[in-house]
C-alpha cells in the first residue's frame, strides 16, 4: 500500500500484542553483533546525514532542515534547500518496486501533467532523469504542495473530482502499464489471506477466519466473473481523500505509488462514504462530472463491494508483511492483537453480506 494509507482509528484500544509464530519480539542472544545486524531494517540507513548526502549528490545545497512526513511504505521528507523553497524527497522501500515499475509511475505522472491535470509529478534534472540512486536507495524529488483533504460532503467538490478523474482516466486508457501489476483477487485476496492465515491469525480464531475467508473470496471471484467484460486501465490506485490536496477550490492528486491496471471505478468508490442513499448522491455527482471527459461504464458498479473487500484483506496483509519494519508497531500498536483480528473477522462478515446486496446505481 501507499504510504498515505487511510489513517487508523486513533481511539482503538491497545492490548498486549499476539505474537506470530515467527515473531522476533524477543530474540535470545540479541546482544550478539551478528544477530543485531540481522535485525536491522534497511530504512535504518536513512540517517539525516545520509539523506542530506543523497540530496547533495544531485546538486542541491541543503540548509540542514529535515522534516519527516507521515509515510510508512516509503520514507518521505521535507528537505530545506538554501535560498529556495523546500522540496520533498521520497526514498523508495527496497525490493518493493523494480526500477522499471517506478519509472512507469513517473511517466504516467508526466503524461497527466502534459494534459494540464493537477498531479504532483517528480522533478527532473537537466538530463530529464526523475529517479536517482544513492548507495542502495532509489529516490525521487517532488515540489512541495500545500493543502488539506477535500470536503467530500460537498457535492460541488465531488463534481469537480469527477471531472478530474474523467480526464485522468482518458489519459490512463491510452496505453497500458507494461511493468506495473494489475489489481486482482489473486494477489489482493488469495495470496493476502494465505499470509494472514499461515502467519498472523491467532490460533483460537484461525478456524473461524479460514472458513469465512474462503466464502468471502469465492463471493468476490463470482462477482468479478459475473460482472462481465470490464476495461482495465491505468489508474491512481489509492485515490482516497488523504492523497488529494485541496486548496483555493482546486485539487492536486499526490502519491501515485500504487498506480496499477484496474477498472476505472477503483478510483471512484474510495470517495464514497455513509449509508447507501448518501453514497448514491455522491456517486451521481462524481459520475456526472466524469462523463464530461470519459464514459463511465455503469457495469463497473457491480465491482464496488468486491474491490472494497479486496482492499480490506490486502490492508491487513500489508500491515502483516511490514510488521518487521520498526515504524509499523509504533504507528499501528493496535494491529496483531486478539481484538484487531476479532474485529477484522466481524468486518469481513459484514462485507460478505454486502457482496450479496444490489450494486449502487447512478440516479
Amino acid at each position: 500500500m501507499s504510504e498515505s494509507m487511510d489513517e487508523p482509528d486513533g481511539n482503538k484500544a491497545v492490548e498486549e500484542p499476539h505474537l506470530a509464530k515467527d515473531s522476533t519480539a524477543v530474540v535470545p542472544g540479541a546482544t550478539d553483533p551478528a544477530i543485531v545486524d540481522s535485525l536491522k531494517h534497511p530504512f535504518d540507513t536513512l540517517t539525516p546525514d545520509f539523506i542530506l548526502d543523497a540530496m547533495e549528490s544531485q546538486g542541491h545545497i541543503c540548509d540542514g532542515r529535515l522534516f519527516p512526513l507521515n509515510s510508512y511504505e516509503n520514507r518521505v521528507y521535507q528537505i530545506g534547500i538554501e535560498g529556495e523553497t523546500p522540496i520533498i524527497g521520497k526514498f523508495y522501500r527496497p525490493n518493493r518496486w523494480s526500477t522499471e515499475q517506478i519509472l512507469e509511475e513517473h511517466q504516467f505522472c508526466f503524461e497527466l501533467v502534459e494534459q494540464e491535470l493537477p498531479v504532483v509529478a517528480p522533478l527532473t534534472n537537466e538530463t530529464g532523469d526523475s529517479l536517482f540512486k544513492y548507495e542502495e536507495f532509489e529516490f525521487a524529488l517532488f515540489p512541495r504542495k500545500g493543502g488539506h483533504g477535500p470536503e467530500l460532503d460537498n457535492l460541488d467538490n465531488l463534481y469537480l473530482l469527477g471531472k478530474l478523474l474523467g480526464r485522468m482516466h482518458a489519459v490512463g486508457a491510452v496505453n497500458p502499464f507494461k511493468h506495473r501489476p494489475t489489481l486482482d483477487s489473486q494477489t489482493f485476496g488469495h495470496e493476502a489471506s494465505t499470509l494472514i492465515s499461515e502467519q498472523f491469525i491467532p490460533q483460537e480464531l484461525k478456524a473461524s477466519y479460514d472458513s469465512l475467508i474462503q466464502d468471502v473470496i469465492q463471493a468476490v471471484d463470482e462477482t468479478i466473473a459475473n460482472t462481465g467484460a470490464v476495461e482495465y486501465i491505468r489508474v491512481h490506485g489509492d485515490c482516497h481523500s488523504g492523497n488529494i490536496l485541496w486548496r483555493d477550490d482546486n485539487a492536486h492528486f499526490v502519491d501515485l505509488d500504487d498506480a496499477r491496471m484496474a477498472p476505472a471505478v477503483q478510483d471512484i468508490w474510495m470517495l464514497l462514504s455513509g449509508q447507501r442513499d448518501r453514497q448514491t448522491a455522491q456517486l451521481s455527482e462524481i459520475v456526472d462530472g466524469y462523463n464530461e471527459f470519459f464514459d463511465f461504464n455503469p457495469r463497473e458498479l457491480r465491482l464496488v463491494e468486491a474491490l472494497r473487500t479486496l482492499r480490506m484483506i490486502h490492508y491487513a496483509a500489508w500491515l502483516a508483511k511490514r510488521w518487521e519494519d520498526p515504524a509499523f508497531p509504533m504507528a499501528f500498536p493496535w494491529f496483531n492483537t486478539i481484538r484487531y483480528w476479532s474485529e477484522h473477522i466481524l468486518e469481513l462478515r459484514e462485507q460478505f453480506a454486502a457482496l450479496g446486496e444490489p450494486p449502487l446505481e447512478v440516479i
